[in-house]
């Protein structure tokens, strides 16, 4: 990948917290607040954002760990975002620091690895293992 991918790289992704992103819709009783999943989502996102304009065509980035921890809840209505920053680059792989926010406070913090690939080869060995 040359030097195109350099610590320092960042982007946000944003959502508005609603009835598909809520905690409930994930699990049945859950109250009816930013879900976790839809946290990590919106963190992911942003960390894809932050590098995949600077990769040659054909080749994309792949989640691969995550690690965060959900600080705080945020009511249905209220816009939420998420930062990653790359902090470091090994070779395919990549680590972000990730954090997200609502209109009110931090509600999440950690880290998130991301590893580059080529999308037709990544794509053609899934599709080898077959599946329904």
């Amino acid at each position: 990948m040359g030097n195109v991918l350099e610590p320092g790289l960042k982007a946000e992704a944003s959502a508005v917290v609603a009835q598909d992103n809520i905690a409930s819709s994930f699990v049945s009783g859950a109250p009816d607040v930013f879900a976790t999943p839809s946290m990590i989502g919106l963190m992911e996102n942003a960390a894809y954002l932050s590098v995949q304009n600077r990769l040659p065509a054909g080749w994309t980035t792949v989640g691969v760990f995550i690690d965060v921890q959900h600080l705080a809840a945020t009511p249905i209505g209220m816009k939420v975002r998420a930062v990653a920053e790359l902090i470091e680059v090994e070779g395919n792989r990549l680590k972000f620091k990730v954090e997200a926010y609502d209109e009110k406070e931090k509600i999440g913090e950690g880290f998130h690895g991301r590893y580059i690939v080529n999308a037709a080869k990544f794509l053609a060995r899934v599709s080898e293992k077959g599946g329904s």
